[in-house]
């Protein structure tokens, strides 16, 4: 990209670096991943203690009708098969695409991986803005877009399993009690 260039119509100037566009292009295609990855590494690093399904950035909401509105809108369980897993890909991460054992530590397990996965897809969402910084205006929406895109089927994912597995915990805790 070529400097920045007069027009009738101000827009505000974040871009900092010119690059020919080759290299503008080879950057968005390397600092994608990176961000991807960095925010699932970020995640990764963080005690599960930070994430509990109870607190607020991960409940359930009463709008959600226990995931309900995922399959209703989205149509979630027809594509869901096809997201990459992550956690399958990172060494010491927790692979989510089945159910690995139907014990209540397991489930527990996946509701705090389902959990560290949905913030991993919001912080990757985060950094679009970055690309202003060696890119005309018009291209951070663009990113915005992409990375919402790329991010958010995996947290409907996420925010459509977990209160599934929130069920099935509950339904094994009422049938020991009544044991």
């Amino acid at each position: 990209m070529e400097g920045p260039q007069n027009s009738d119509v101000e827009v505000a100037q974040v871009q900092i670096f010119y690059f020919p566009d080759y290299c503008t292009l080879v950057l968005f295609f390397l600092l994608w991943p990176a961000f991807q990855v960095s925010a699932a590494l970020l995640c990764l690093a963080m005690n599960n203690s930070h994430f509990s399904y109870n607190s607020f950035l991960y409940r359930c909401r009463k709008w959600e009708n226990g995931g309900i509105i995922y399959q209703k809108i989205f149509k979630v369980r027809s594509w869901k098969k096809y997201l990459p897993d992550g956690g399958a890909l990172i060494k010491g991460g927790y692979a989510k695409k089945h159910l690995q054992t139907l014990s209540k530590e397991g489930l527990q397990m996946f509701l705090v991986e389902s959990c560290r996965a949905e913030l991993s897809h919001i912080l990757a969402i985060l950094p679009f803005w970055v690309f202003g910084l060696f890119a005309p205006p018009k291209v951070i929406l663009f990113m915005l877009l992409y990375s919402i895109a790329m991010n958010l089927p995996c947290i409907i994912t996420q925010r459509y399993n977990r209160p599934r597995i929130i069920r099935l915990l509950q339904d094994m805790e009422r049938s020991a009690i009544g044991m």
